[in-house]
């Protein structure tokens, strides 16, 4: 049976209609251009992982912890720890803004014809009005981050395109950032039903320069019919859902080329 793929999000070289793209794809060109290609030119995507549910978790708590914050005009204790002069803002949409999968926060590029969205953790705001992009992130490590030298650097790709975004919305941004970055203990002696987590604050100073270029370079490519280069892999060296790629076409082309030999 002819597997056929979905071609939502397909860039047509001949529309005049905004490609809209989101943060997660920008992040995707810039791990590996020849997936990003495949995925935006030929609607073939990478094979998706599991679901991160324990986060997601995480994700709902703190927002909606933070949201009793926000109701009441009041910093959160994790603010006043840092001694940050800052709430949790309150604007109608924010809502919007959190929805990753169908709304978020967007901004049209006029010279690539590129709509950019993303979905926000939170937002906070100081008391000169200026706003503070904020994501939330969970894991369990036996030493869990501790400065922005421990962050992935798509977490700091993520930070400085809501922070562009927020820009180019109009809005006044803070060049630092936070992240709420939860670790799970797994030192306890049992479970108990009960997971328990250290929760730091993270800043991260943002830099939102490459954004603009790289928007023109993903239009470029995306008006190409060259195969752009396979990028690298998160421990270094090729990428690996190219690598694979690669050689199970090879292997699959010469078991087919021996099958006609046989039946020949």
């Amino acid at each position: 049976m002819t597997r056929v793929f979905k071609k939502w999000g397909v860039f047509d070289p001949t529309s005049k209609e905004p490609y809209r793209v989101s943060r997660s794809k920008i992040d995707l060109f810039s791990e590996c251009p020849r997936c990003a290609y495949l995925d935006m030119r030929y609607g073939i995507r990478r094979p998706s992982g599991p679901s991160f549910t324990l986060n997601n978790a995480v994700d709902v708590l703190f927002k909606r912890e933070f949201d009793e914050y926000r109701a009441k005009g009041e910093p959160h204790p994790l603010m006043k720890e840092a001694g940050l002069d800052a709430v949790p803002y309150q604007h109608e949409k924010l809502d919007e803004w959190r929805d990753a999968f169908k709304r978020g926060i967007s901004y049209h590029h006029e010279p690539t014809n590129i709509t950019l969205r993303g979905g926000i953790d939170d937002v906070w705001v100081t008391s000169s009005g200026e706003l503070i992009i904020v994501d939330y992130k969970a894991t369990s490590k036996k030493i869990g981050p501790k400065t922005d030298t421990d962050l992935y650097d798509s977490y700091k790709r993520q930070m400085e395109v809501y922070q562009w975004l927020f820009r180019k919305n109009g809005f006044p941004v803070t060049p630092e950032g936070y992240f709420v970055y939860a670790n799970g203990n797994g030192n306890a002696d049992d479970f108990g039903n009960k997971l328990e987590f250290n929760t730091v604050l993270i800043s991260y100073t943002g830099d939102d320069s490459w954004i603009e270029p790289t928007l023109l370079r993903l239009k470029e490519m995306l008006l190409s019919d060259e195969i752009p280069p396979v990028g690298t892999a998160f421990g270094g060296g090729p990428c690996d859902y190219c690598t694979y790629r690669e050689n199970a076409g090879k292997t699959l082309l010469a078991l087919h080329r021996s099958a006609i030999k046989k039946n020949s």
